[in-house]
């Protein structure tokens, strides 16, 4: 089979197309016959970090057919539609490969009706974004319909691909969501995704026109730029709200004490991958829901552009996301 590996940390050169020989699961795994990879930030940065144990194949989301099961997995999942998550996380086999085996909680079934695009596009921006929105004091855990009835939600970077999904899944579970974004052009990126309310912050006071759609503060922040908005954060911020926040972790934040201390504002730091299991597991269940139900999906209608590569072509879908493509940047495995 064709994959994309490196054995080595460094730029997007270090990636090879190679021939590999078709895995077989293990007990409690599943083989993926991959139809489209999904990169995300996390892709490149993994890939310029540390060197790799060994071979290693990038790329964390993607989507596929189930074609084998291992010891411990009901063979009826052989021909399931799945979109998986978290691959190449502590494994050496992401999905920038024809076929991958991983477990069976892994890959999740995909709906007839949506996209193996949509399934690749889930992962990790789907799975962050719930985190961000179950947070807060007295949650919920879960995102369900009426799941956060009465509250306003502000997404910051509307456009990016966590932002798509929070505005999506705050939106299926009644919040009120308000997003801020950097022009025009992105802003109706953010109102086909289904923002009720956009801000463009270059040109509006952006704290003026969030307190005047939420006069009482806003309940939940997710927070992709901390260090550039905490200011602003903590101007709109309801009593007792939750600013989460998911930057890179190279960019500090100067958190305005007092600020923060009179209405009980708490920050709270999201990784996905670090998440505790009971909140994955959670996260894993209400994204599938939302998908089920239609209120989660992908594509230019959704305020989600696609960008597309072959599999020949990862290195420069790599560098797409490294150089900050609005969108979701996926690759053509199958």
């Amino acid at each position: 089979m064709k994959a994309i590996t490196y054995t080595s940390s460094g730029g997007p050169g270090v990636l090879t197309l190679s021939e590999r020989p078709v895995p077989e699961p293990g007990t409690g795994e599943v083989r993926v016959r991959v139809r489209v990879s999904g990169v995300n930030p996390t892709d490149w940065k993994s890939r310029q970090g540390a060197d790799p144990a060994g071979e290693q194949v990038p790329n964390q989301d993607g989507s596929g057919v189930v074609d084998a099961v291992g010891p411990g997995v009901p063979g009826s999942r052989v021909g399931e539609r799945v979109w998986l998550w978290e691959a190449a996380w502590r494994r050496a086999d992401g999905t920038a490969q024809e076929y991958v085996t991983l477990p069976a909680r892994q890959a999740v079934a995909l709906p007839e009706h949506a996209s193996f695009d949509l399934g690749a596009s889930l992962g990790i921006p789907a799975l962050t974004a719930h985190r961000t929105l179950t947070v807060a004091d007295g949650g919920p855990e879960r995102l369900a319909p009426g799941a956060l009835d009465g509250r306003t939600v502000l997404v910051a970077g509307g456009a990016g691909a966590v932002g798509n999904a929070a505005i999506q899944l705050a939106r299926w579970a009644g919040a009120t969501v308000i997003t801020t974004v950097s022009g025009p052009a992105k802003g109706e990126l953010a109102r086909a995704a289904g923002a009720h309310h956009v801000v463009d912050y270059r040109a509006q006071d952006a704290a003026a026109e969030i307190r005047r759609i939420a006069p009482d503060g806003v309940h939940i922040v997710v927070e992709v730029a901390p260090g550039a908005n905490a200011a602003l954060d903590v101007a709109v911020a309801a009593p007792n709200a939750v600013v989460a926040f998911y930057a890179d972790d190279r960019e500090s934040a100067a958190v305005p004490v007092r600020g923060s201390m009179v209405p009980n504002l708490r920050w709270q730091g999201v990784l996905v991958y670090t998440v505790p299991a009971a909140a994955k597991d959670h996260a894993v269940a209400a994204v599938s829901a939302a998908v089920a139900d239609g209120e989660l999906r992908a594509g230019p209608e959704a305020g989600l552009p696609f960008h597309r590569f072959p599999l020949e072509r990862t290195a420069e879908a790599h560098t797409a996301v490294q150089e900050g493509a609005v969108g979701k940047v996926l690759i053509d495995v199958a």
